[in-house]
């Protein structure tokens, strides 16, 4: 994950711990109470995810809403191949890309292939950052240049970074959101990470400097 590569904590970037899984029979079975658990549960999660593919706060309330309905209407005929957090996990995205593509129609789609061009340069300026204390690293001003720096990301890449390096699902877990495969999720998370590092390469840059002085 990418804490390793920022020498951040195990976790770290991790927004909450995972919660446990919800009864899946008490949920098609029309318990109420455990859907209002599954909701409590996952609305920060999946707002978080809509917002960062979204970028409008009223977008991403509707993804969040539209997942739920979208939830409990198919609850019914949900074969359980997956988890259910996996489950919602793959709705919100496709529900946050379709409000995505309203807006800007040239939108990439989540399951089309990204192809590097031809001659397109990998990330050069690649800081070594383990000099700087572990605050720095934690702190709000650093974790607001790698939220801006997320938010340059291409969505395709954005989407597979978030799952995977913020909410914490697996290789197999965001594949399984995504309906993309195993081998396109490494791919893309690789991608995402050398490009966040070349985008952050600067400002830690500049931030040893100041350490070293």
């Amino acid at each position: 994950m990418l804490e390793s590569t920022l020498n951040v904590p195990p976790g770290a970037l991790i927004a909450e711990a995972s919660p446990a899984p919800p009864s899946l029979s008490k949920l098609q079975s029309g318990d109420r109470v455990e859907f209002a658990q599954l909701v409590d549960t996952y609305s920060g999660p999946i707002y978080r995810l809509a917002l960062k593919i979204v970028g409008h706060p009223q977008d991403a309330e509707d993804v969040l809403q539209e997942t739920f309905i979208k939830a409990f209407r198919n609850l019914s005929t949900f074969e359980g191949r997956s988890s259910v957090a996996t489950w919602l996990y793959r709705i919100a995205s496709n529900e946050a890309f379709m409000a995505l593509r309203r807006r800007k129609p040239e939108a990439v789609s989540v399951d089309e292939e990204i192809e590097t061009p031809d001659g397109e340069q990998e990330p050069v300026q690649i800081v070594d950052w383990c000099c700087l204390p572990e605050e720095e690293l934690l702190s709000s001003e650093s974790r607001e240049h790698l939220d801006k720096a997320i938010d340059h990301l291409a969505p395709v890449l954005r989407v597979v970074f978030l799952l995977r390096d913020i909410e914490g699902l697996s290789v197999r877990e965001t594949a399984e959101a995504l309906r993309i495969s195993e081998a396109a999720v490494k791919t893309r998370l690789l991608r995402a990470r050398l490009q966040l590092r070349e985008r952050l390469s600067h400002y830690y840059a500049e931030r040893l400097k100041v350490e070293q002085a």
